[in-house]
């Protein structure tokens, strides 16, 4: 998470976390007994359960359990961040248990201000040095133990594979030892190891989660099971932000296995026996709707508003060097481009659900979250319950992308488990998924660049007006910059003068952060623009933007490796052509080279051959699977992903009109990771920002026509 958006929300994000993490339960210390592991089971089956701290729970026959504080939706941190801890711990990572952690401060992410948040690609990042030295500290109180217990010279002791030894043949188990070290002091300084050290870390390893995840005993929300469970299926409004007017429930009353039909802010739910037996019930609803403001709303009108703020709206700075205005307003040579994003679904694989179990003054909340805390104290304010009577247990997710981060659907379960005073999973279709996201914002930036005599830029201007998603998610004030709008906004290359600013407007549809967020557009356009600068010049791609990166030695790496892999110096096969794009997000260094055909209209991506340096990696295995997952995630969002507007209503119901890319529509994907000794970088989403622009600029190399609107339709391209 950029600098700037840490201090343009902080005031607002003081006033969240004290109404969402107040009253967590922090996990500091003493006993955890019978806390839920993910497949099952209570963790203390073998006996006591005793934490020297809170990333660490040890039990009496020396089952470690390894606390997991970040959602693991398919990223990895269920692997990574046990690692961590092992690293230091000096155990088997593929021997330990593995936990979600509850909701408490000790588990908040220090780059998102405390709030226990996954996303940003901060796990690693914000992990990298605090769960090193939390494993260093147990192993630390597990050798003091011992070595009171001796009374021998902790110096001399070693604790490694479980078991502290020291001379004399002295051995325990950190089980034995557990009890006597969670009772001492937590050491403020501990050494953690230097990377030539380690033995874990860094190293390709399997993933915990694996084994589950093929035999089918993992957890994910919708696999949740109480006693005593009833299903919900909500009906909601067709536009966002109406309301109920009125409703006729007796048909769906009459159905067989129905419950109840209880109205709740955001609609009307069918409360019955099956999940199926609610869905069917649900559709003899009758339903009256006010719709609302939106109820005219569409896509067209909503391009149209955008494009005219960067005119009429107010531009908040972000970046001035020199007077780039007045550079371009006197120049000969001036190149200038607007350029179109749309709006996009998460769509994850498993919809959103949650079961809730309200009884009288306390609730359990089970499902996949993004952000348990803010799940626990909202849930407690809106019920009227201490936020300690809330519990929250997470599951897998089943994509997240952002979606998850967002808690709407939490807030159902609850509010219809407390209306009909029965355990309920709320489980949503896929057309209710797809209808009532919180979209990804469209934007339209404005780019103009003087070009001296040897076709580099001297000035640059850059404006892009779209939605603020902190302003809905933080309560950012419209005035204040913000951060996740700008990723990625000041592209890496030398200009002697540049502008940018960004315009705030809402063009009426709920938004929220999507995969990479604003890091899409801002390099859909930036990297385009680049291309458009080196074809008004005559020069090649990756020699124009090489020229222009000299105080970027990272960058300028990446980019030559990506370009010598993907053979950019040769011929591309006939009908193809090459396309590049380069960006840093997330203090990751990423290029891309995609080789392109057109078929009836569009692009066809064969090949994509990707360089990253991400830093120093935990485990290689997963950041080469999250490179591979965004050159998917990222394509298919590029070459078909659209959610349009009409009338107010959503015109994607499913994957039929909101198409993801298929395992014979996926290109060749080429990997290389930079072995780099430089603090890790985050690498669950920067890549997917690199797909559009790689394509769009070798279209145009293969065309001659420069495509500036996502996604790559047909019909868009036919207009550029």
């Amino acid at each position: 998470m950029s600098e700037q958006l840490k201090d343009s929300v902080k005031s607002a994000v003081k006033v969240s976390r004290r109404g969402f993490v107040k009253g967590s339960a922090a996990m500091s210390g003493g006993m955890l007994v019978g806390f839920t592991l993910p497949f099952g089971g209570p963790a203390n089956a073998a006996g006591l359960v005793h934490t020297p701290n809170a990333w660490v729970h040890i039990a009496d026959d020396n089952t470690i359990t390894l606390m997991s504080a970040r959602a693991e939706m398919g990223q990895g941190v269920y692997t990574s961040m046990p690692m961590l801890i092992a690293e230091e711990l000096n155990v088997d990572v593929q021997k330990v248990k593995v936990a979600f952690a509850p909701p408490g401060k000790v588990y908040g992410n220090a780059l998102i201000f405390g709030l226990q948040l996954t996303g940003g690609s901060t796990s690693v990042r914000e992990g990298w040095e605090k769960l090193r030295i939390a494993g260093a500290q147990v192993r630390e109180m597990l050798v003091a133990a011992a070595a009171q217990k001796w009374g021998v010279d902790a110096s001399t002791l070693k604790a490694e594979n479980g078991m502290v030894t020291g001379p004399k043949g002295k051995k325990a188990t950190y089980g034995q030892l557990a009890e006597a070290a969670s009772k001492l002091p937590v050491p403020e300084k501990v050494a953690i190891k230097d990377a030539s050290q380690f033995r874990i870390v860094g190293k390709p390893t399997t993933r915990l989660d694996t084994p589950a995840k093929v035999n089918g005993t993992a957890r994910f929300g919708i696999d949740v099971k109480l006693p005593g469970m009833v299903y919900a299926s909500l009906e909601q409004t067709p536009v966002l932000g109406g309301t109920v007017k009125s409703f006729d429930a007796s048909k769906a009353k009459a159905m067989p296995g129905v419950i109840d039909v209880v109205q709740i802010p955001d609609g009307v739910a069918v409360v019955a026996d099956s999940y199926w037996r609610a869905v069917k019930a649900r559709e003899v609803l009758k339903v009256e709707w006010d719709e609302g403001p939106n109820a005219s709303l569409n896509t067209a009108a909503m391009f149209a508003g955008t494009k005219a703020a960067l005119d009429s709206g107010k531009p908040i700075p972000l970046k001035k060097v020199g007077d780039a205005a007045g550079v371009i307003a006197g120049a000969a040579k001036v190149v200038r481009a607007e350029y179109m994003t749309q709006n996009l679904s998460h769509s994850p694989m498993e919809p959103m659900n949650f079961t809730a179990h309200f009884e009288g003054d306390r609730i359990r909340l089970i499902g996949p979250t993004q952000w348990p805390d803010n799940a626990q104290g909202t849930v407690a304010k809106l019920l009227g319950i201490k936020p300690e009577n809330v519990a929250v247990e997470s599951t897998f997710l089943g994509g997240g992308f952002g979606r998850r981060i967002d808690i709407d659907f939490i807030i159902q379960a609850a509010q219809i488990s407390k209306a009909v005073n029965k355990p309920v999973k709320l489980i949503w279709t896929r057309e209710d998924d797809m209808q009532h996201d919180f979209y990804r914002p469209l934007a339209v930036h404005r780019l103009a660049a003087a070009v001296g005599a040897d076709g580099k830029p001297t000035a640059h201007t850059w404006r892009v007006a779209s939605q603020s998603i902190t302003g809905r998610v933080f309560g950012l004030p419209p005035e204040a910059p913000d951060g996740l709008m700008t990723e990625a906004a000041v592209a890496l290359y030398d200009i002697p003068a540049v502008q940018h600013d960004t315009v705030k407007h809402d063009a009426g549809l709920r938004v929220g952060y999507w995969r990479a967020v604003s890091h899409n557009m801002n390099a859909f356009a930036n990297e385009s623009f680049i291309d458009e600068l080196a074809a008004a010049a005559g020069k090649d791609p990756v020699a124009y933007r090489l020229s222009l990166l000299d105080s970027q030695p990272r960058a300028a790496a990446v980019l030559k490796q990506a370009a010598d892999k993907a053979g950019w110096s040769t011929p591309a096969p006939a009908g193809r052509a090459r396309g590049v794009a380069l960006m840093e997000g997330y203090d990751s260094y990423v290029a891309q080279v995609v080789e392109v055909s057109m078929k009836d209209g569009a692009p066809v991506v064969h090949k994509a051959t990707v360089v990253a340096d991400v830093g120093q990696m935990v485990n290689p295995d997963t950041v080469l699977a999250q490179i591979q997952s965004s050159v998917i995630f990222g394509l298919s969002a590029a070459l078909w992903g659209e959610i349009t507007v009409d009338k107010g209503r959503i015109q994607q119901f499913n994957f039929d009109t909101f198409r993801v890319m298929r395992n014979h529509e996926a290109p060749q994907i080429d990997v290389t990771l930079v072995q780099s000794k430089e603090k890790p970088g985050g690498i669950g989403e920067p890549v997917t920002a690199l797909q559009a622009p790689s394509v769009a600029n070798a279209m145009a190399a293969l065309t001659g026509k420069r495509v500036r609107r996502t996604p790559f339709l047909p019909a868009y391209v036919a207009q550029a």
